[in-house]
């Protein structure tokens, strides 16, 4: 792939195979920054934990989740959030606002992603293959509690009994046991 900038900002991507697509940016940013994107390059790293990401703001919004920063805070009430989309999700629940409609049916959504893994169901797409099988998902979460299968990986923990468990469904499940076998 070659990347070309041009001085009114846009982008060129010459591919074997492909016409050429022009991206223009309407800010100021750095080739290898937009380029991290489509190489996957994850250069920045966060020093309390194993993740990766292609840009540094990404890092900074994921850091948040060890430092419990939450600097976007609802009008309408006390919750505040790290990331400023999940205000406005939240900001749309009280009113029931779903922008995001299905073209196949007449299902609505509040976020574009639960859209796009709905219109999933209509097209078969499993984009999420397991790298032991030949088991597909079409949610990352279904592969990666699958995947748990293959391995030992059990990190639900209850703390009651000491039992582990590889998906938080079936954790819930036993500590319902617990609480059913609590005396009255």
């Amino acid at each position: 792939m070659i990347l070309v900038y041009t001085r009114e900002l846009t982008l060129e991507r010459n591919h074997t195979n492909a016409a050429n697509v022009k991206k223009a940016f309407s800010y100021n940013i750095s080739p290898k920054r937009h380029q991290n994107a489509h190489t996957g390059d994850k250069p920045y790293h966060c020093s309390q934990c194993d993740k990766s990401f292609s840009q540094n703001r990404g890092l900074k919004t994921h850091q948040r989740v060890h430092t419990g920063e939450k600097p976007y805070q609802c009008s309408q009430c006390d919750k505040a959030f790290s990331r400023k989309h999940d205000l406005s999700v939240h900001q749309r629940t009280p009113t029931g606002e779903k922008p995001y409609q299905c073209s196949q049916c007449e299902k609505a959504f509040s976020q574009n992603n639960s859209l796009k893994i709905h219109e999933r169901a209509h097209t078969g797409d499993k984009p999420y293959q397991c790298s032991q099988c030949d088991k597909s998902f079409s949610q990352n979460r279904g592969l990666k509690t699958y995947q748990r299968a293959h391995t030992v990986e059990k990190p639900y923990q209850y703390s009651q009994c000491d039992k582990s468990f590889s998906c938080e469904d079936v954790l819930i499940e036993h500590q319902r046991t617990h609480i059913a076998m609590q005396p009255i």
